[in-house]
């Protein structure tokens, strides 16, 4: 029996994709790099960690600094972000977990401060009972993040769903000993989320089937 949905927040509630594509090419422009991706193509190439993604992007560190690289695309995607929806079906969905008894959290490589504002801004902290969120703007692992708060909060990980859309919601599922589902509407293509042998959903509206 799930007892507990942990969400990933970018690519799969909050429906960003087409501002880190916009924002991937603007910090391009910015850093005087003549490569452009459209959606697809920045699927192709995205993933963690992010600093790997970078290189893929064409970014070169030897000329410009991950540092440097993800403050500036920060400072463009931050402000431009309080504009992105909702994934399409999340209140549903939400609202459907939510009456099948389970509790439900989000755990996001986004900094905490910015994962708040975003919540806020789409008047959706009401349905968590924590936003869990790093302490920086790098995109690392959020694995220790998720560890402590089962821990804190007495959730089987074997009782537990993590709910994502990138490979490495599967990796931080595995980590944490919890099931996952993946939604193929976000940040990768089905094809690369088929290859962590999870069930792999089209749309959120997928999920409550699942559970």
């Amino acid at each position: 029996m799930t007892e507990c949905v942990i969400w990933d927040w970018n690519g799969t509630l909050l429906d960003d994709v087409d501002l880190c594509v916009e924002a991937l090419n603007w910090l391009l422009a910015q850093f005087g790099y003549p490569q452009r991706y459209d959606r697809a193509q920045y699927q192709g190439i995205f993933g963690f960690p992010i600093e790997d993604y970078y290189r893929r992007a064409g970014f070169d560190f030897s000329k410009d600094s991950f540092a440097d690289l993800a403050e500036r695309y920060m400072q463009f995607y931050i402000p431009h972000s309080m504009a992105c929806p909702l994934a399409a079906d999340a209140p549903a969905v939400l609202a459907a977990v939510r009456d099948a008894g389970c509790r439900q959290v989000i755990l996001s490589a986004s900094p905490l401060t910015t994962l708040r504002r975003q919540a806020e801004n789409l008047q959706v902290t009401g349905w968590f009972d924590q936003l869990l969120g790093l302490s920086d703007i790098y995109a690392r692992s959020k694995v220790q993040l998720g560890r402590d708060w089962m821990a804190r909060s007495g959730i089987d990980p074997a009782r537990a769903v993590l709910v994502g859309d990138t490979l490495h919601d599967a990796e931080v599922a595995r980590e944490l000993g919890a099931r996952c589902v993946l939604c193929a509407a976000g940040h990768q293509p089905r094809a690369t989320l088929e290859t962590a042998g999870v069930p792999v959903i089209d749309t959120l509206a997928g999920l409550p089937e699942l559970l």
